[in-house]
């Protein structure tokens, strides 16, 4: 027999009993759209958190002051219970040779204005550093200017999404906008980064210079105890000295990731000798080692994705075992067949051809049915349960190829039983 014939004799059997042909490829239906949504939504799932590892940076670590620790992006004032300094910022600077970017930052909230238009958002107030350590790009205009910082002011970068409620398709560049009762000269836009680290709109931010922040935005920020920071004061000008004042976070970006266990010792070691902490006393400060974050987040999704592929894969192989299952009720249904196509000149390996034939038609039917399915299923969940999804050629490879292997593999037991059938039994054989 040709491989023609073969098919045309497994098509025609299947029509014969096309009711139980379609249940038997259910099983295989289920597990191809399974294994084809769980698969994407977790390559969707570790494709967002990509995106997420790289605008956070991983290079880096974050030191908290005692009265802002935490993810949330609005803490209070600047300056309130705040333990590091910049003092702190500019020791570590001095002192770290592996650190490459020392980002000092503040952060309050309030209602900005423009014209009829109005938004509630978070400003940060920050050093010129705090753009490479945090990946922000400019998006139209430019970054503060060595004056800007120096003398506080009255200028601001506004996030994407700020932009869009305050200006909607205009240009924002060189318009005035009022935070309180703080007028504020639009000088740039930072180019859209969408959701952030923690899950919120990272757009919805608007930056102005560290110095603007303190005097014009949080006037009531308070200097630091002299307990903390006996050691960090330092000549401001000829006749009096600075006092240092308090941030809430201080953001290290550090050249090579290899050294950040090390860094991140140096600056625990640092900071408890320049605030004068004893030996045994707690910290009041955090340092947050972004790396490890970013390598619990990897691990958990890594293992995430393998728990739905082995749930998907599970279903599968309950679909191969339903047709191994009713291919070997169907061998016993059809002994006399089997017999007379022996006696007519078939031999056993016709037979065989014959039935993984048909195990390989109802596999690949079922696989299909099941990658249509997928497919749709998984746009229906980008859509409606707004999970994170990513659909992969490849994706649909591997799940025809499962298709083809699950035929193989649980048809071959069947087939080759009828291929071992004795013809003259089977002739005998009253069914």
């Amino acid at each position: 027999m040709t491989l023609g014939d073969v098919m045309r004799s497994a098509v025609s059997s299947l029509r014969g009993n096309w009711m139980r042909s379609i249940l038997t490829a259910l099983g295989v239906i289920i597990g191809i759209a399974a294994v084809i949504v769980m698969v994407s939504v977790g390559q969707g799932t570790q494709s967002e958190l990509d995106q997420m590892i790289s605008r956070l940076g991983s290079n880096r670590l974050e030191v908290f002051s005692a009265g802002s620790r935490g993810p949330s992006p609005v803490r209070g004032a600047a300056g309130s219970g705040g333990t590091i300094t910049d003092d702190d910022a500019d020791a570590i600077r001095s002192e770290i040779p592996e650190v490459q970017y020392v980002a000092i930052q503040n952060r309050g909230g309030g209602q900005v204005v423009f014209a009829e238009n109005n938004w509630s958002t978070s400003w940060y107030g920050v050093n010129s550093d705090y753009f490479p350590v945090n990946d922000w790009k400019m998006g139209l205009g430019e970054e503060f200017s060595a004056r800007d910082y120096s003398s506080a002011a009255k200028v601001v970068i506004l996030g994407e999404t700020v932009r869009r409620e305050l200006f909607g398709s205009d240009d924002p560049i060189g318009a005035t906008i009022r935070l309180g009762r703080v007028p504020l000269r639009v000088v740039g836009v930072l180019a859209p980064k969408g959701q952030g680290s923690w899950g919120q709109d990272a757009d919805d931010v608007i930056l102005v210079p560290i110095e603007t922040g303190r005097r014009r935005l949080a006037p009531a920020a308070n200097t630091t105890p002299a307990s903390a920071t006996a050691s960090g004061t330092a000549a401001a000008g000829a006749s009096q000295p600075r006092q240092a004042r308090t941030v809430q976070q201080i953001s290290v970006g550090v050249t090579r990731a290899e050294d950040l266990a090390y860094v991140e010792d140096e600056i625990a070691a640092l900071l408890r000798q320049r605030h004068r902490i004893q030996p045994g006393a707690d910290d009041d400060f955090a340092v947050r080692n972004i790396a490890e974050i970013v390598s619990t987040r990897t691990e958990t999704t890594r293992l995430m994705s393998i728990l739905l592929g082995a749930v998907a894969g599970i279903s599968l192989i309950v679909g191969g075992i339903g047709i191994m299952n009713i291919m070997l009720v169907s061998v016993t249904e059809r002994i006399r067949e089997i017999g007379l196509r022996m006696a007519v000149g078939a031999g056993p390996r016709e037979i065989q051809r014959q039935f993984l034939a048909e195990a390989m038609l109802i596999s690949l039917g079922g696989g299909f049915i099941g990658i249509a399915l997928g497919v749709g299923g998984a746009l229906l969940a980008a859509k409606f349960a707004t999970l994170p999804v990513k659909l992969d050629a490849q994706v649909v490879l591997l799940a025809t190829g499962f298709s083809v292997a699950t035929g193989l593999f649980f048809g071959f037991y069947p087939a080759r039983k009828a291929a071992r059938l004795d013809p003259i039994e089977a002739l005998r054989h009253q069914g």
